[in-house]
């Protein structure tokens, strides 16, 4: 009796084939309630779920969708529905995840610091590392396929720690106080900060519905996050992840702008943001004192006369640019920055000037978040893959004319290299021949070696160990592996089976700004 009641309750939150489109959304918001809201959140911002909102769901595709509904996913607490469901049912909840909310939802410093869980407070463990190894050439290897993270030791390629993660961790973990912290951001805005001596997760905090990455002070005091929903910027304090400030990002007319990137900029104590629907480039600073031309600080400071002055905490520096960067290389002295937009059109501006210099000639879909640098005839030039087309393109970063275009066997993602090392690595993500990795000459701006660690199955996202001396590559796939080479001789040196590999982050490259990896 009671499977009979529960059917005919199923079938009567069916969408009707003759009801209006009104009726039909009314129903379809019932079977979320019934069925998704638990862990999704009746709002869809996600609560043991991730969000099901169409910014967050960017990697999931309709039918993939159409499949984890009715079949669960691997790897995860999301059961299948198939037997409760008709496809009709499925095929409406599909729809209703994919439709934009009628009002952006206010994500504040009262929402943040309402989601902020502290597992262990500041000073409560040991000042030691649990594992014998060289903390500055650790790696944190992200496995996208089950939502993990491994601990690997750099010198012995051999794992330390296999943890859990947020789902869909996205924009690079980030680490602070020589390699101890490493801060996760995952798509649906949660932000993780993991003691690596501890080998725990000390606090988490939800500082937005969908980020796109975080940055870290140099100094290990804050942590920025990137947001495109809502459209803002958000100081944490590093070491509790306590909110300090939200930024609205807008411009001076009232319009309103995604963030798709902020970087640390080491020397001007500074975050640099790249704002994806606004012609503008944000510098915030994070100076006591801050420096001439920002904001107001609303501090305990007085000028030379020993009048107190009044300035806004974090104050923001906007520089009027050419057209929209969704994102940019930064110039290792940090005075200028290489933009494009998805469109492809780029620009060069200059952060001491404060104004755009340039149009850039780079067609297609350069990758400049991914570029990397290096010394070549007496120059520093920038080398940087191509999303949409089948090159790498090489600029001298004093005149930022073009030396060389490399032809590659497809649009790339990832480039990477080492000062102690010859040669810059750059997948083929996109197209048939994805599972190959081709390595440069830095010198002779050539393709010396094609390699394919695993035919058929993609391969990106190399990184190196700390003197340079080995290159780590994924195997983007399930059923994957991490393959280390030997960086002089190009040959396999070892291989680790893991759920579908994604980045890998060496603790001193990263800390130290090295030349051959991105920020």
């Amino acid at each position: 009796m009671r499977r009979a009641t529960l059917l005919v309750c199923v079938l009567a939150l069916a969408p009707a084939a003759g009801a209006t489109e009104t009726e039909k959304t009314e129903k379809t918001e019932a079977l979320y309630q019934q069925h998704c809201a638990e862990c999704h959140g009746p709002d869809r911002l996600g609560l043991l779920g991730p969000a099901l909102l169409p910014q967050n769901l960017h990697r999931l595709k309709p039918k993939q969708a159409l499949a984890a509904i009715a079949q669960g996913r691997p790897a995860t607490q999301m059961p299948p529905f198939a037997a409760k469901l008709d496809p009709a049912q499925i095929q409406a909840l599909a729809d209703y995840i994919y439709t934009e909310l009628p009002v952006v939802p206010e994500w504040g410093l009262e929402q943040i610091a309402a989601s902020r869980i502290e597992h262990h407070a500041p000073g409560a463990l040991p000042d030691q590392p649990r594992f014998d190894a060289e903390i500055e050439n650790l790696f944190v290897v992200v496995e996208l396929g089950d939502h993990h993270a491994t601990l690997l030791d750099g010198d012995r390629f051999e794992p330390i720690h296999r943890f859990p993660t947020r789902f869909a961790l996205h924009g690079g973990p980030k680490y602070a106080q020589g390699g101890r912290y490493v801060y996760f951001a995952s798509r649906d805005g949660w932000i993780s900060k993991f003691d690596i001596f501890n080998l725990t997760y000390t606090a988490e905090v939800r500082a937005g519905i969908n980020t796109r990455n975080i940055a870290v002070s140099h100094d290990g005091r804050f942590v920025m996050v990137a947001n495109y929903l809502p459209h803002t910027l958000v100081v944490l304090d590093a070491v509790d992840l306590k909110p300090i400030k939200v930024i609205p990002v807008e411009d001076g007319a009232g319009q309103s702008s995604r963030v798709s990137a902020v970087y640390t900029a080491d020397p001007r104590s500074s975050f640099i943001a790249a704002l994806k629907d606004i012609r503008e480039v944000w510098e915030i600073s994070y100076q006591t004192p801050p420096p001439k031309g920002f904001g107001r600080w609303i501090h305990d400071y007085r000028d030379d006369s020993g009048e107190a002055e009044e300035r806004e905490p974090f104050p923001v520096r906007r520089i009027e640019t050419q057209g929209y960067l969704d994102d940019f290389f930064i110039t290792p002295d940090y005075a200028q920055i290489a933009g494009a937009s998805r469109e492809g059109k780029g620009q060069v501006v200059d952060l001491d000037l404060g104004r755009a210099l340039r149009v850039l000639d780079l067609p297609g879909m350069p990758h400049l978040s991914s570029a990397i640098t290096w010394e070549h005839e007496g120059r520093r030039v920038m080398a940087t893959p191509n999303l949409k087309e089948s090159k790498v393109t090489v600029m001298d970063t004093q005149t930022w004319e073009v030396i060389r275009e490399i032809p590659t066997l497809g649009p790339g993602f990832f480039m990477r290299s080492h000062e102690g090392s010859p040669y810059a690595w750059v997948d083929v993500f996109f197209g048939p021949d994805g599972d190959a990795m081709q390595v440069i000459d830095k010198q002779s701006l050539e393709i010396v070696k094609t390699l394919r660690p695993a035919p058929g199955k993609t391969s990106a996202h190399v990184e190196f160990t700390r003197d340079g001396s080995h290159a780590l590559v994924s195997i983007w796939d399930p059923d994957g592996a991490l393959v280390i080479y030997d960086a002089k001789t190009l040959e396999e040196v070892k291989r680790l089976p893991m759920k579908k590999p994604s980045g890998k982050y060496n603790v001193h490259n990263k800390l130290s700004r090295s030349a051959g990896t991105s920020h």
